[in-house]
């Protein structure tokens, strides 16, 4: 007999930024369930609206802790970890599925809109819901109009709160008609299985050193002004770290470059060293070198992300790779490789090369470079092509898709030094 499945989506607010900080230090802040959306098997879907006071019927609070239930959602580690949240226990992922997970095995988009567009599914996401969620879901900003609160509740927009529950309802039917069509492409037993084994690992976490985390980041703060007062007084240039400003101050040196990219700097350096008398470009090239190996991303990235317990958690991806159906590695990941003369060294992911070898745990393999995982409309902003939900820096700690910078006018954070 076929286990009954609790399809479910939830509405949320909280004050600390979901992308930049991942979920489990997403439910550590102001943190509310707004709306929870389900539907037991094919039966109507039902909107318990907790942000005015409705409660979750018992049958099912009963589900969600009965393991013989099987509880279904896209992107299932959102709701559980914020369900387990909610009811102040950590739920177990043994009876959960996740739909994206299941879309991700077959190389399906990981975006529930995309994953029913591709599918042709007779129930299509809400495209009304990012303007919702940004009103409902995150802070506002306190202006005299909005009498200076920090937070759009149900009474301050009655019928757009009719259209967030309307919208939830929908994710659920989207997500289930999803789940009917993936029926025909079961995943194997084993393949829940290390789902589960996954979810475990994330809701565990790894433990980061914060001292050493703050530390660093202090360190490059330092070095960041030495380098750049050092860049400043060889050029006298009023940005020493600006491209443009860079590229001229050489010209007049009688130094033409086409770029300022990292190789071409290297190169550059290696000319200079052997052909050149002028110390001046020759010194302020290595600095230039020396500031673009300076970032610590990484660290701020571990420090946004550290919960309560001093733990990162969710760190991996489950199906993320979808070729191998495995876990993805995040963009600074450092990877061991094996370079076409022979030197081993770690390279953060986005910069290994074909021509470098990889560990295979047991040999050194070759790899097949970046892997192929569909197409996307793109949109131009600010100088950048890309997905309009591919996310960018509209300064030093804020991160928004790209489609929200453009459609409010923002301009895009280049960083305190511009990249080689």
């Amino acid at each position: 007999m076929a286990k009954r499945v609790l399809s479910m989506d939830l509405e949320t607010f909280s004050d600390v930024d979901l992308p930049n900080c991942g979920v489990h230090r997403y439910v550590e802040g102001d943190f509310h369930i707004l709306l929870f959306a389900y539907a037991f098997d094919d039966e109507e879907t039902q909107c318990v609206d907790l942000a005015c006071g409705e409660e979750l019927p018992q049958e099912v609070v009963d589900a969600l802790f009965d393991d013989s239930i099987i509880k279904s959602a896209w992107n299932a580690q959102f709701e559980r970890t914020c369900l387990s949240k909610y009811f102040g226990t950590q739920l177990s992922p043994d009876s959960w599925q996740c739909t994206m997970v299941w879309a991700a095995s077959l190389s399906l988009p990981l975006r529930l809109k995309l994953a029913a567009q591709v599918l042709k599914t007779g129930e299509q996401k809400d495209d009304v819901g990012e303007r919702l969620i940004r009103y409902f879901s995150i802070p506002c900003k306190p202006t005299k109009s909005n009498g200076g609160r920090t937070r759009n509740l149900p009474e301050h927009a009655p019928e757009d709160w009719a259209l967030f529950k309307s919208y939830c309802i929908q994710d659920v039917k989207t997500e289930r008609d999803i789940r009917k069509r993936l029926d025909n492409f079961p995943m194997l037993p084993q393949e829940w299985d290390y789902y589960h084994m996954d979810q475990r690992i994330n809701d565990r976490g790894v433990l980061i050193d914060k001292e050493l985390v703050q530390q660093a980041i202090i360190c490059d703060m330092a070095l960041s002004e030495a380098m750049t007062k050092k860049a400043y007084e060889l050029t006298g240039l009023e940005n020493p770290n600006s491209v443009s400003q860079l590229k001229s101050w050489l010209e007049e040196r009688g130094i033409a470059v086409d770029s300022l990219g990292k190789k071409e700097v290297a190169s550059l350096i290696a000319d200079l060293d052997k052909h050149s008398i002028d110390a001046e470009a020759l010194d302020m090239m290595k600095l230039r070198l020396q500031m673009a190996k300076s970032s610590v991303k990484k660290y701020q990235a571990a420090e946004r992300c550290i919960c309560e317990d001093g733990r990162a958690h969710g760190l991996f991806q489950f199906y993320g790779a979808n070729r191998t159906g495995r876990w993805c590695l995040a963009e600074g990941t450092p990877v061991l490789v094996k370079t076409l003369s022979g030197e081993i060294l770690e390279k953060p992911i986005e910069d290994v090369l074909l021509d470098d070898m990889v560990f295979d745990g047991d040999d050194w393999v070759q790899h097949e470079g970046v892997v192929y995982s569909g197409e996307k409309d793109v949109i131009t902003w600010d100088g950048i092509t890309a997905s309009e939900n591919h996310k960018v820096y509209i300064d030093s700690d804020t991160k928004i898709s790209l489609k929200e910078a453009k459609e409010k006018g923002l301009r895009l954070w280049r960083g305190n030094i511009e990249k080689l």
